[in-house]
């Protein structure tokens, strides 16, 4: 999920981040040890590295070590947990795909980061206009030609987020009998350059993408150009029937039993973190506009000083 320049954001596995004070405001007397060393993972979307790395830079200055590790959502990241490698995920779209994780202890559910995820099917916004019912999906199939491709077969090119998003839209093609083939994108920014390059040259597009995000902004009239499928009637995917659309869904934050069970500063920050889309968002815009994650998120942090007091307490 993220912009060309939002995916410089892909930190290299494994980044080892040295403890220090960020700022006057919010330095601890208290020692590295007395925190400890902890993992949190990085996953793909710009959004993601907004919230891990303004808690990096909290924890941080609480005298804290933290090693950041670039995973493939879901269960690569469990397993990391599991073994011990990385700790925390600090935003979790998985609908409890993490329950036999979480069953055989080793993984916690913390609970939810206040954001609230909206996944869905969004077409190049000027079509909404030009093509009267294009966003009710019982009509796309009047409209499927309109995205043919060279790489879909006669039918219409359905684009998908990249391998290991949450996704079910091989199983809304199929359930809803649509015109149409799932063809995965590699990145965020291929999903992106999709839908602006189609807004700007007038082109059909029909993407996958998601809420929290920036691309709202930068794409003027994307949130009324949602593909509209019946209400929803499921919260985990592999359960998914395909026939309705995608749940609002909470944001989770998970950590290890051992980090939480540690009496940490860092255990503490991870509980009680919570911010809005808005937030987030601020954040990812900063990074997407070239600042470092690191400055964008002292910056959000110098700004936001009873938020970040509120998670320390």
């Amino acid at each position: 999920m993220k912009l060309t320049s939002r995916r410089k954001i892909a930190l290299a596995s494994s980044v080892m981040i040295s403890a220090f004070a960020m700022t006057a405001t919010f330095q601890s007397s208290s020692k590295a040890a007395d925190c400890g060393t902890w993992g949190i993972a990085m996953h793909a979307w710009n959004g993601y590295t907004a919230s891990a790395q303004v808690v990096t830079e909290v924890a941080k200055a609480q005298g804290c070590t933290i090693n950041q590790s670039t995973l493939t959502e879901g269960g690569t990241t469990y397993d990391a947990m599991e073994a011990g490698t990385t700790d925390v995920i600090i935003e979790d779209w998985g609908g409890g795909r993490w329950q036999k994780w979480t069953d055989r202890g080793a993984v916690v559910l913390v609970g939810a980061n206040g954001n609230v995820g909206k996944i869905g099917m969004f077409v190049a916004p000027w079509m909404v206009k030009k093509y009267p019912g294009i966003t009710n999906s019982k009509n796309l199939n009047k409209y499927a030609s309109l995205f043919k491709t060279a790489d879909s077969g006669g039918k219409g090119a359905w684009f998908e987020g990249p391998p290991g998003y949450t996704t079910i839209g091989e199983k809304m093609i199929k359930a809803n009998k649509l015109k149409f083939k799932a063809i995965a994108t590699g990145s965020e920014a291929a999903l992106i350059s999709t839908i602006t390059k189609a807004e700007k040259n007038k082109k059909p597009a029909l993407i996958y993408w998601w809420e929290p995000s920036t691309l709202f902004v930068k794409v003027p009239g994307l949130d009324k150009a949602r593909v509209n499928f019946p209400k929803n009637d499921w919260s985990d995917a592999a359960k998914a029937s395909g026939l309705t659309d995608y749940p609002a869904t909470p944001l989770e934050k998970l950590a290890t039993k051992k980090l939480m069970d540690s009496g940490s500063v860092f255990a503490k920050i991870v509980k009680n973190f919570k911010w809005t889309n808005a937030d987030q968002n601020a954040v990812a815009a900063d990074i997407e506009g070239g600042m470092t994650p690191e400055k964008a998120a002292q910056k959000w942090i110098k700004a936001h000083p009873a938020q970040v007091k509120a998670w320390l307490a």
